[in-house]
């Protein structure tokens, strides 16, 4: 999602509601391309809000430039950059009169400070923060707009549109776009539907401060297509079109904010400061704060968004930039530190697979081992009637009462020849004995494997990957690691996740096949339920029954669970076979994960668990 001008309209609003009338108490330059401002809110704020300061943290960082409010801090170098130096002495114990949006929807912050001179005269000053992308900059203007300095330089031979240097005049560089707070139903139409391009394209194409999820979402709520020319649009699609635009607009102009991250499958995808209602977003405030919507959204005519997501609104928009991109972070980060044991699990099972094949095929060719059997016991019994130097003989056999004709080697007697084909029967029974065991011994390899790709896909921290490594180290792919201390392996904490059902009921999933092992047969007593997806890699599901008897919908919501969980989890529905666990055996030897059960009930259902709870780590139930 980009930090577009509405999240920057819902930004601004924030900090004028907490920071105009405070005074800035502090100022840090942590980076080269960062601000931390502490500022002490005016007693009216700080009674309304129950804090007495807030930290604003202003980052130009050209890959992630980002504006928030928090309570936390950050450590400063020991010697302040001259850019910090020169805004202690000039806004230090300064005033904030005003936060401001220039242009409409630009994506521009200005905070008008007012401070005392050397001289004890009154004057104003401007911190100008643009947030766009690579060209983000920190800037500092005078009464006249003029640039005292910035935290980054812009000469002219790195911009021929505009300098940022100290004594320039200070403008927003135009883009040639219409204001969208001020756009009449005749101007929306001049802007965009005389356009020959995608309609979502045109509408950020236009209009200042614009993103195209933004876009797609206005085509969404008018219900026409995104891609649809602009140009082409019937009068009815046009004003459905500008109506939803409007709407859009409208909850911008009142400030009616619904900060929210949208979800999908666990992994933080978008977030806006406006319900996105491609993605199910209902608009509607939660009372809690939290689950706004879940959903299963699908490809439509009007644009819909094809995945399962999860809009979850947050408290305000600091908290949700904080939040997201903190998750966003952790998911990438586990990611990155997985794609070594991604590509060792890869490398393996397409060796394994390669292997089966070959081994299943040799294994169909062994089948014709009980033909050269009864080749030489025929060859045995009517060899006397084949003269020197025939190809073939022609014989009945007694065994089917068919004739069967057997081919010779001219150079060899009738002796030799069945000689040869008892040889020839003797070597593939041999063979076909030795892949039996080795086609079982790469088939659970495979299974290990598979079910160790899907164990990385739902790897949430380090300590997840922790243990699918320890397994790979275990099963011969990687090279044991120690901690150093007396050759002693790392403790891994890493636990199952955990369910409640609707109805109560604990259900837990293993995340890998270690932590398989250990829910199935350490934590789980024999009168658990125990579920898994038939013949597809998956993890094991424990419904903990406490003694009580269990409803239809806490087997369903289980079995939701072991199809969510599996390698089928995009399917319409999955097979799910579900038995008590003292039902559930692990044979001597067997890999981790690997069980046999002999006597099951099964159903087919879908992967949707928008029912169940999912119970963070020191959470009550």
């Amino acid at each position: 999602m980009a930090f577009d001008g509405i999240t920057i309209a819902n930004l601004t609003k924030d900090l004028s509601d907490y920071l105009v009338g405070g005074r800035i108490y502090k100022i840090a330059q942590p980076e080269s391309d960062e601000l931390v401002i502490t500022v002490k809110l005016s007693y009216e704020n700080a009674d309304k809000y129950g804090i007495k300061q807030k930290r604003l943290v202003l980052s130009s960082d050209a890959t992630l430039p980002l504006v928030y409010m928090t309570d936390d801090n950050k450590n400063s170098p020991m010697t302040a950059p001259n850019f910090c130096m020169l805004l202690r002495k000039h806004i230090q114990n300064g005033r904030i009169v005003s936060v401001t949006q220039p242009g409409g929807l630009e994506r521009v912050i200005r905070m008008e400070v007012e401070h005392l001179d050397e001289m004890g005269d009154l004057r104003h000053k401007t911190l100008i923060i643009e947030i766009m992308g690579k060209y983000s900059n920190i800037i500092f203007t005078d009464e006249e707009d003029v640039i005292i300095d910035s935290i980054k330089h812009i000469p002219a031979s790195v911009s021929s549109i505009r300098e940022v240097l100290p004594g320039r005049k200070y403008f927003i560089p135009s883009q040639d776009k219409c204001n969208p707070l001020e756009t009449s139903a005749d101007e929306f139409s001049s802007c965009v539907l005389s356009k020959g391009m995608p309609l979502f394209k045109a509408i950020y194409g236009s209009y200042t401060g614009l993103s195209p999820i933004t876009s797609q979402e206005i085509c969404y709520r008018a219900g026409v297509d995104a891609d649809k020319s602009a140009i082409s649009l019937e009068t009815a699609e046009a004003i459905a079109v500008y109506k939803a635009f409007d709407e859009v607009m409208s909850i911008v102009r009142n400030g009616e904010f619904v900060p929210q991250i949208i979800y999908e499958e666990g992994v933080p995808k978008e977030y806006s400061s406006i319900p996105l209602k491609i993605y199910g977003g209902s608009g509607e405030a939660s009372v809690d704060g939290s689950v706004d919507a879940s959903v299963d959204a699908s490809v439509d005519a009007v644009g819909g968004v094809s995945g399962r997501f999860e809009c979850v609104e947050v408290g305000d928009i600091s908290e949700l930039i904080l939040q997201y991109y903190a998750e966003k972070d952790v998911a990438t980060r586990i990611r990155q530190k997985s794609v070594d044991l991604r590509k060792i699990v890869q490398t393996a099972l397409e060796r394994n697979v390669r292997k089966l094949d070959l081994q299943t095929k040799q294994l169909a060719d062994s089948e014709k081992k009980d033909k050269y059997r009864v080749y030489g016991e025929l060859l045995t019994v009517y060899g006397y009637s084949a003269k020197e130097g025939d190809k073939s003989i022609k014989v009945n056999d007694y065994n089917t009462g068919e004739d069967v004709t057997i081919p010779l080697d001219p150079t060899l007697s009738p002796n030799q020849n069945a000689k040869k084909y008892f040889d020839k029967y003797t070597k593939l029974k041999r063979t076909a004995e030795a892949l039996d065991e080795q086609i079982k011994e790469v088939s659970e390899a495979v299974s290990q494997l598979e079910s160790i790709e899907s164990a990385l896909e739902i790897a949430e921290n380090e300590a997840d990957l922790a243990q699918i490594r320890q397994e790979l180290v275990d099963s011969g792919y990687l090279k044991a690691h120690y901690n150093g201390k007396k050759g002693r392996r790392d403790k891994v904490t890493s636990k199952p996740l955990h369910y409640v059902s609707s109805d109560g009921f604990d259900i837990y999933v293993g995340k890998n096949n270690l932590q398989n092992d250990e829910l199935t047969f350490k934590m789980a007593n024999g009168g658990d339920w125990w579920f898994h997806s038939k013949k597809i890699a998956g993890s094991h599901v424990v419904l903990l029954t406490g003694g009580k008897e269990v409803p239809d919908r806490a087997f369903e919501e289980a079995a939701a669970l072991a199809a969510y969980y599996s390698k089928g989890k995009n399917q319409e529905k999955v097979e799910i076979d579900y038995l008590k666990r003292k039902d559930v055996k692990k044979p001597n030897g067997a890999k981790p994960g690997f069980v046999v059960y002999y006597t099951n009930y099964s159903m087919a259902i879908a992967p949707d668990i928008s029912g169940l709870r999912l119970i963070n780590e020191g959470e009550n139930k």
